[in-house]
């Protein structure tokens, strides 16, 4: 079987190529020299001018030749050549003038006799004058350039035609920005030869930059003419790219983008990118945590530093609060963090997430159990000794905990207590309770067990020679586990209603890091019966809210998707209050100018004891008397 022989038709290709461009050089070359000679002598030309010309052709032709040979100026791919081929060409261009005017000099030389006799012209039959060599120089470096980047100019020019004749077929975009963050990803858009969408037009709120062009694009206007420049243009996507901007002009471009209807996108910050690239792939759809969020609450590292290199124990660690309290525990490098919880597939997830970013260090260990076993808690304490507990174990769902009053009673009192109990026995340094807003003038049973939880941690406070005891209160957390975020994305996906208790209701709300970084520096600020308090901004309406998370899902409210008000469930109230009237007097700001402590308030101790240890007897059916009794205020409606 005969072999098929490899096509040479590539090579042919290239010698072909070279072949136009050595002709050409030699043409260029050569003329190049006539014309600026004779225009050196103002056109006065002769026999004598001519000869001497056309006897420098060979060897005029030869030394360039041999110059780009050696440059190997022959095998650059002038498609795709950059600056550094230019400049070698320059160089090699160079050479061969250097070249041309020693052998001008040399044959100079050799005939003087002629100039002697005076057979020749003295005046032409001479060295050229120097202007005519660099003059030249230029002349052929930039006819020779042009010849060679013709085609690539060319395939440009053509390229950008086409890509103006399919304009109105493209994703036309409006980026706003017009800085760094921009214009790279501009570049990614024409590095992708625009298959991601045409960038139309560029907005910014720095007036210097109205009118410009980044990479070609034009800057129509500033910030609030988003509506007038997509109506301008025919804007089908909006990519917002201002990293260095405060969060609520942050909030108030978004909520003007996105009442456009058009959806929105959002750029991560550059500095946090490895190559300081933004590739269009990176953007991600606007989330309503983008339109809540409140300027960020900066916390002092060093006053985090008392969880590094020792082991921590976190209740509850696999719930959505504190499997993200392991996490911001364990950029402090702790030996251990001991993560206890009743729900094994939670924490093993948990575990594996740890150990994959964080790589084995530090120690993962888990630990199945419930806090309302003393007995079992006295056998983690006794293994494991931590040195700090965070106490997020509970049950927190409002109305589930008002069908099940007793049930929230034993998890969230007695196992508050018989935790705090471990603690001051095994000498533990910190122990911080996770409290809710929903402790303050409590209206449900929830609300109420976690009051109780406070007053424990205030009673433990006391009686410890060791443990610093403090509890965290704050709102409702975006994301976590029963909040109005994922009951508002189910429901969106089954295409509505999306369902409100009532008009008016109003809510705090704060992230899940957020949340967790609060506990952790309350933690290392603590000096025993604290209530740490963080400043939450103004309310928002959970109304508002469900509004716009349907705008951020492209539907128009009341109109794609309908909101039905359902009336308040038992035990929910309209607004939450962060502290009691009686805690407003004493209240004191920390170090940190966001969080704040509250001032304790009195209690019977033995009132608390007493009937913490009826728990495990009473009956279940007087649980909301039990709660009445230990917190007065707690008012059903």
């Amino acid at each position: 079987m005969k072999t098929k022989k490899p096509s040479n038709l590539g090579a042919k290709r290239f010698g072909r190529r070279n072949l136009a461009f050595l002709l050409a050089d030699i043409v260029i070359v050569n003329l190049v020299y006539f014309v600026t000679t004779i225009t050196y002598w103002i056109f006065r030309v002769d026999s004598a001018l001519i000869k001497q010309l056309s006897v420098r052709i060979p060897y005029v032709t030869l030394i360039y030749i041999l110059c780009y040979a050696i440059f190997r100026v022959y095998q650059t791919a002038w498609r795709y050549a950059g600056l550094a081929d230019m400049v070698k060409y320059s160089i090699s261009a160079g050479v061969g003038t250097c070249g041309v005017w020693v052998c001008d000099y040399v044959f100079m030389k050799t005939n003087r006799h002629l100039m002697a006799n005076g057979t020749a012209n003295t005046l032409y039959f001479n060295v050229l004058p120097k202007t005519v060599y660099l003059d030249s120089l230029l002349i052929i470096i930039l006819c020779c350039l042009a010849m060679r980047l013709a085609s690539r100019s060319y395939l440009m020019f053509k390229h950008e035609r086409n890509r103006k004749m399919h304009l109105a077929e493209m994703k036309q975009i409006l980026i706003i920005g017009a800085g760094e963050a921009g214009t790279s990803l501009i570049r990614d858009f024409e590095n992708n030869s625009y298959k991601f969408g045409n960038p139309a037009a560029l907005i910014d709120d720095d007036k210097s930059k109205i009118g410009l062009l980044v990479n070609g694009v034009p800057v129509v206007g500033n910030c609030d003419d988003i509506e007038r420049v997509c109506a301008n243009y025919s804007i089908d996507e909006i990519i917002f790219c201002i990293p260095s901007i405060t969060d609520d002009r942050k909030r108030e471009i978004l909520n003007c983008a996105i009442k456009t209807g058009i959806p929105v996108k959002i750029a991560p910050d550059i500095a946090d990118l490895e190559n300081s690239r933004i590739s269009y792939k990176e953007m991600r759809s606007v989330d309503i945590l983008d339109l809540l969020s409140r300027p960020e609450i900066k916390l002092n590292p060093d006053v985090c530093k008392y969880v590094t290199g020792k082991t921590v124990l976190v209740t509850g660690g696999g719930g959505s609060i504190g499997s993200e309290l392991c996490r911001q525990i364990a950029r402090y490098n702790p030996e251990k963090i001991v993560i206890f919880d009743i729900y094994e597939n939670n924490a093993y997830a948990l575990k594996n997430s740890l150990d994959r970013h964080y790589f084995g260090n530090p120690k993962i260990e888990i630990r199945i159990g419930s806090v309302r076993e003393y007995a079992r808690l006295k056998e983690i304490f006794e293994e494991f000794h931590p040195s700090s507990v965070f106490h997020a174990a509970a049950h927190k769902h409002v109305p589930l905990m008002e069908d099940s009053p007793y049930e929230a009673i034993k998890n969230n009192v007695l196992g508050t207590y018989n935790t705090a109990k471990c603690a001051n026995e095994y000498g533990v340094d910190n122990f911080v309770l996770l409290s809710t807003d929903k402790a303050v003038n409590p209206t449900n049973v929830m609300g109420a067990t976690k009051r109780c939880c406070e007053l424990i941690i205030q009673h433990f406070s006391k009686i410890s020679t060791h443990t610093k005891f403090a509890a965290v209160r704050f709102g409702n957390v975006l994301g976590s586990n029963g909040s109005v975020i994922p009951l508002f994305k189910e429901q969106l996906k089954k295409g509505g209603p999306l369902t409100v208790t009532h008009p008016d209701i109003t809510r705090y709300f704060m992230t899940i890091p957020e949340a967790a970084q609060l506990v952790v520096q309350a933690g290392g600020l603590a000096k025993g019966g604290e209530i740490f308090v963080l400043d939450m901004g103004e309310p928002v309406k959970i109304v508002s809210l469900a509004e716009k998370l349907i705008k951020l899902s492209g539907f128009e409210p009341y109109v794609d998707i309908d909101i039905q008000f359902t009336g308040l469930r038992p035990g929910e109230k309209l607004y939450e209050e962060l502290i009691l009237p009686s805690e407003k007097e004493g209240m004191r700001k920390t170090e940190n100018n966001k969080i704040f402590i509250t001032a304790p308030t009195d209690f019977d101790d033995d009132v608390l004891l007493e009937h913490i240890n009826s728990i495990p007897t009473m009956d279940p059916s007087k649980a909301r008397e039990f709660l009445k009794e230990l917190v007065p205020n707690f008012k059903e409606y």
